[in-house]
């Protein structure tokens, strides 16, 4: 799962980056409104974290024309301004969410939890569903319910099935894969998107799933089910 934190407080953000990245959360951080909203809108993001006080743009007028733009990204907003007044104006530009700081990473991670809970379509028992495949997204295993047979999924392997179960039906393009994967701040190439998704057919394949990832010519790749 991929979370923009755009936050301008040096301390804060790299304590948050930190907490992020030990619970398995690929992380990309923005110091400024502006920034923050030219990213949100590429739509691969599952969550948005926005400060309200940042430089250029603060984070409920980041909220408010990401929503005018059609991002339906869920957005959590953190901040000091705990009045009501406050939570009331946040909500209303656009946020599914409001933690004031100081707060406990408890419940941060909580409500991170429950905002990737609604914006991916988890099954009740916490794990991404296809056809005859549930991910289990936190011990990254991945297995076929007509075979009964599993296979343990390396960190990339894992984010591209997140992402592709996440958007069934869709094709996801090459631009898409490497942003949603490796990053703004990366320097992924065509190559490692096709590497990884060798690697990931071959896991389908191993656990005899009817599933298969499909080259689209010339647009990219989607889920589709195995002509039998």
């Amino acid at each position: 799962m991929r979370i923009l934190l755009a936050e301008d407080e040096k301390r804060m953000a790299a304590a948050l980056v930190a907490l992020l990245k030990q619970e398995r959360y690929d992380v990309d951080h923005m110091e400024d409104g502006a920034s923050a909203l030219a990213v949100l809108e590429s739509g691969i993001y599952d969550i948005a974290i926005l400060d309200v006080m940042m430089p250029e743009m603060n984070g409920y007028e980041v909220a408010r024309r990401a929503r005018s733009k059609g991002v339906t990204t869920p957005i959590l907003m953190l901040t000091a301004k705990s009045q009501l007044d406050d939570k009331v104006t946040g909500l209303d530009s656009g946020a599914d969410d409001y933690l004031t700081k100081p707060f406990q990473t408890k419940e941060l991670l909580a409500r991170l939890r429950a905002l990737g809970r609604r914006n991916t379509g988890f099954h009740e028992d916490g794990c991404l569903i296809c056809k005859d495949l549930s991910l289990n997204t936190s011990s990254a295993v991945l297995t076929c319910e007509t075979t009964g047979q599993s296979v343990r999924l390396s960190e990339k392997e894992l984010h591209i099935l997140e992402y592709m179960f996440s958007n069934q039906g869709q094709i996801m393009t090459r631009d898409q894969l490497a942003l949603k994967i490796w990053g703004y701040e990366s320097e992924a190439e065509y190559n490692n998107v096709e590497v990884y998704m060798s690697f990931t057919r071959k896991k389908l394949a191993f656990v005899g799933s009817r599933v298969e990832i499909k080259a689209v010519r010339g647009l990219g790749y989607e889920l589709r089910e195995r002509d039998v």
